[in-house]
């Protein structure tokens, strides 16, 4: 495995997929609790005007990814050895059907009412024998917190995937994980809405040629506020070398 990598004070782990399903699975395996963030650009962005979030992904993450081109490039452009991107979305997918196989059980936390539910159905046609024991939308307020909780706790999830958006979602896991008993924790964005057929995701030719992030732009104009993080990072990154 490649040395860790700081991108801006964000340390991130340099892994392929293989590496980071074979890690997550083996650290569930063995009991241990793991916090995952897929870090891409925006949310490294973040990092840099947000230092309590900075603490989340920097000190309390187990495992950061590079996720997305920006964070690859990063690495790379400072001369670390980066294999390849590991894209939330497909962490996501791989750690599902990896987990079947060791009979993992996965919840299912946030979306829009009904979304969660979709991507259930979705990934259980995806993978057949899939164990996915619980499903709760992202719409709540903090006096319901205590019940979502329990119902996780209750379906005995090893796996608890959270779709709130970053930093929420990081922010959230770390506010509840000691009150959880899941062995893995992870923020992926909108991966429920993209299985639910809600949100298209890019062709391959896209991903491959490191244009996803333009084909959302397209898809959302409204994104592109948030876009503008990606040539800041940039920048940044280069004077910071």
């Amino acid at each position: 495995m490649a040395e860790r990598m700081q991108i801006l004070g964000v340390p991130v782990d340099p892994m392929t997929m293989q590496e980071a399903v074979a890690k997550i699975t083996t650290r569930t395996l063995e009991g241990k609790q793991t916090f995952v963030v897929t870090a891409n650009a925006e949310i490294i962005m973040m990092c840099q005007e947000n230092p309590a979030y900075k603490e989340i992904v920097s000190n309390k993450a187990d495992i950061v990814l590079a996720d997305g081109a920006g964070a690859v490039w990063a690495g790379r452009y400072k001369g670390y050895e980066v294999p390849e991107r590991v894209a939330g979305y497909d962490l996501y997918r791989n750690l599902l059907d990896q987990g079947r196989q060791h009979e993992m059980k996965s919840f299912f936390f946030g979306g829009s009412p009904a979304i969660a539910e979709t991507a259930k159905t979705k990934v259980e046609e995806l993978y057949p024998g899939v164990k996915v024991v619980g499903t709760h939308n992202g719409y709540f307020k903090d006096e319901d917190v205590p019940d979502i909780i329990d119902e996780i706790n209750q379906s005995g999830a090893d796996y608890l995937f959270i779709a709130l958006g970053a930093p929420k979602q990081e922010n959230w896991i770390m506010a509840h994980k000691d009150e959880l008993k899941c062995k893995l924790f992870m923020g992926i964005g909108g991966s429920f809405d993209v299985l639910a057929g809600k949100m298209e995701r890019a062709p391959k030719w896209m991903q491959d040629a490191s244009l996803e992030w333009l084909f959302r732009l397209y898809k959302q104009p409204s994104r592109f506020m948030r876009m503008m993080a990606l040539p800041k990072f940039v920048l940044k990154v280069i004077f910071s070398k």
